[in-house]
């Protein structure tokens, strides 16, 4: 065999232009394959069938890379829960921009690792002016703010404890009851003291329980407020919050890994109204910024206070070097070696610019109203509040928590809708999360059709599954020859291992 072709270079492009069409023909096979939001069958059929389609994975001789493209992509499609589809909004799960993979592809042929400027010269120089650009988004007027890249929301909150820690010694953290999991979980991590959670009755952090716990508790305190919750979507009061931690002396970290984006919209800031005044923000692009995984970010007001993440190491920042000008980019991260996430983002920032990124966040938010009106308007159905930001929970009307756990699940086993769970009033909910730009009313009506006539199902007990293969095999005449469809619709081997799949919780999202 030939030593196969490199992405890079100036022979890259010719080596992947015939790859990339491969590709791209298997992504719309394994869509057509799939014909809806997530493959039907649930995992006890859709797990062997990847497998069957996908065996062996390391065969003793390789079966050529337009083969083995065409195949794990159509296998991977086929089987994709694909937030692209208007009926899969279950979690904060965005449908990636075409323009935004595109950036993608090319950080992945270009490789710069983003540890050293000499792995990454010119993306070095890029995420430094995008970080920049975007703390004075949240910063606008503080002289030097300055943000670093981060995996997701989770990340970012690790390294706002992390920061506050730094600054104070081991700091006690308050936060709701609405905030996200990680905050719980960084506090563990770096062996803080659990955090004291607020109630958050109405699904926002209460003023007057944090006003006590303030009171009461021992400093260094960092309180950690949420703009945009997991679960509902809403946003604690940050301008008060930011009062209160002021009259007491604590420090406020604010999770805007959902809501951040807002600030890019003239109609929907002001809910970020008192954003500036926290010590730290947390931003995901991939959510409300239709990024590819991973677009998070972790911002503060000042240069300065970064500089605990320093480190050094001389084979990638050796002190002769950073005194002759190359920058010091271990102080950018926790992590080493990592993408340079920045070129998806500011590719998409240049080529929408802000009018064209906030009409995208208004059209969603307005679908979510959409949405909520349309649920008002059904006697078989209940909302819960109307959507702060693009969150809409529902329940079929006089259902027990049993009926609509069931009802989500029916529609995940039968391919129809992925639609998440939450807890609120003492009520489980259907939570529909809406992040894509192009759903259309009739596609939220068919969504509510879809969850009524499914709910009627269970209650005259006429659920039945559908033949799931031949699902899948519906539409394959339109595909090209070569197609792997045998793999797929073949009856599925039994695996040689199984392995239990979790039950998602109410804050299951990825960050």
């Amino acid at each position: 065999m030939p030593t196969p072709p490199l992405a890079g270079g100036p022979t890259g492009p010719a080596a992947l232009r015939p790859l990339i069409d491969t590709v791209l023909t298997a992504l719309h096979d394994g869509a057509t394959l799939r014909g809806g939001p997530l493959p039907a069958g649930g995992p006890d059929t859709v797990t062997p069938r990847t497998r069957t389609a996908t065996h062996p994975l390391i065969p003793d001789h390789g079966t050529g890379p337009h083969h083995a493209l065409r195949n794990l992509v159509t296998a991977l499609a086929a089987g994709a829960a694909d937030p692209a589809h208007p009926h899969c909004a279950a979690h904060l799960h965005t449908p990636p921009l075409a323009l935004a993979a595109a950036a993608d592809l090319a950080a992945s042929a270009l490789n710069p690792s983003m540890d050293s400027w000499d792995q990454a010269p010119a993306a070095s120089a890029l995420e430094a002016d995008l970080t920049t650009a975007l703390a004075a988004e949240i910063y606008p007027r503080t002289p030097s703010p300055d943000a670093v890249i981060t995996t997701g929301g989770t990340e970012a909150n690790q390294l706002a404890l992390l920061l506050a820690r730094e600054r104070h010694g081991p700091v006690q953290t308050i936060c709701g009851t609405n905030a996200h999991h990680s905050v719980t979980r960084a506090a563990w991590l770096l062996g803080l003291p659990e955090p004291v959670a607020v109630p958050a009755p109405t699904g926002t952090l209460d003023l007057a329980a944090l006003d006590e716990a303030l009171t009461e508790l021992h400093r260094p305190l960092l309180v950690v407020a949420t703009a945009g919750t997991t679960d509902t979507g809403e946003i604690d009061p940050l301008d008060a919050i930011a009062d209160l931690c002021a009259t007491h002396g604590a420090e406020l970290h604010i999770d805007a890994a959902y809501g951040g984006p807002l600030l890019f919209s003239p109609t929907h800031r002001t809910l970020l109204h008192g954003l500036d005044r926290a010590h730290s923000v947390t931003l995901d692009l991939h959510k409300l910024g239709w990024q590819p995984a991973s677009a998070g970010l972790l911002a503060v007001p000042e240069r300065h206070h970064l500089t605990p993440l320093h480190h050094h190491a001389p084979y990638l920042n050796a002190d002769d070097d950073t005194e002759a000008g190359l920058p010091d980019l271990l102080g950018r991260s926790l992590r080493t070696t990592r993408r340079p996430d920045a070129l998806k983002i500011a590719v998409t920032l240049q080529a929408l610019g802000r009018t064209g990124l906030a009409e995208l966040i208004d059209r969603t938010l307005a679908t979510a109203h959409h949405l909520a009106d349309l649920v008002t308007k059904n006697p078989t159905l209940d909302l819960y509040d109307r959507p702060t930001i693009s969150t809409v929970l529902l329940r079929p009307t006089g259902a027990d928590d049993h009926t609509v756990a069931t009802v989500r699940r029916t529609l995940l086993q039968r391919g129809h809708a992925v639609l998440g769970r939450a807890h609120a009033e003492g009520r489980l909910w259907l939570k529909a999360t809406l992040l894509n730009p192009h759903t259309t009313p009739q596609d939220l009506q068919t969504l509510l059709d879809l969850i009524t006539d499914t709910t009627a199902d269970l209650r005259t007990g006429t659920t039945d599954f559908p033949d799931t293969t031949a699902d899948l095999r519906t539409g394959t005449a339109d595909l090209p020859a070569g197609t792997t469809t045998d793999l797929l619709t073949q009856p599925p081997a039994t695996p040689t291992a199984t392995h239990p799949t979790p039950h998602p919780t109410e804050s299951d999202t990825p960050r």
